[in-house]
């Protein structure tokens, strides 16, 4: 993933912190960053509290060690993600639309860069976590969630936040649906 600067996003009070293995994992200052290119697309950050979207997800995890773009190592085994615009640090809930399962990640790096549907890269650790790393990508409904500061916490010390209940199988349907009709002329 790629290394970006960002600026403080504005209404954020609350200083949060933790530490994994030495160094410093905090969910302040919130990076919004300047517009970037990769490979020729225009990423444009921003504030979007009521971010929702259908799409797929797939997973990295050969970068272990490298610095995510809010400037964390990154740690393959962890719950953590990359979106091309949501602020850094944001909190999500990933759902699988092949399972139901639904976990809650950290986005703390830039990406996916792949163009078409894909709307975020999961860590190793949150593509096991979801049930697809074998199949390597899956289609998910991604939403920007405000968590409990325990799942915060723990999220920040690389454990996962508390587990969620599946998704019922008539909102799954549903969300299937939807990204079926979005994927038609």
């Amino acid at each position: 993933m790629s290394k970006t600067n960002g600026l403080i996003a504005g209404g954020v009070v609350l200083l949060l912190g933790g530490c994994a293995g030495g160094a410093a994992v905090r969910d302040v200052p919130v990076r919004i960053g300047p517009p970037y290119q990769v490979r020729g697309v225009t990423y444009v950050p921003a504030a979007d509290p009521s971010f929702d979207m259908l799409g797929y997800a797939s997973w990295y995890g050969s970068e272990s060690g490298n610095r995510t773009a809010n400037g964390e190592r990154f740690r393959a085994r962890w719950i953590t993600a990359a979106h091309p615009t949501l602020p850094l640090p944001t909190y999500a809930e990933v759902t699988s639309l092949d399972s139901g399962r639904r976990i809650v990640v950290r986005i703390n790096d830039r990406g996916p860069f792949a163009g078409g549907a894909r709307i975020i890269d999961l860590s190793k650790g949150a593509a096991e976590a979801l049930g697809f790393r074998e199949r390597g990508s899956t289609a998910v409904r991604v939403r920007r969630i405000d968590p409990p500061e325990a799942d915060r916490q723990r999220l920040r010390k690389g454990k996962a936040a508390r587990p969620l209940p599946p998704v019922s199988a008539r909102v799954l349907q549903n969300l299937r649906s939807q990204l079926s009709a979005a994927r038609t002329p």
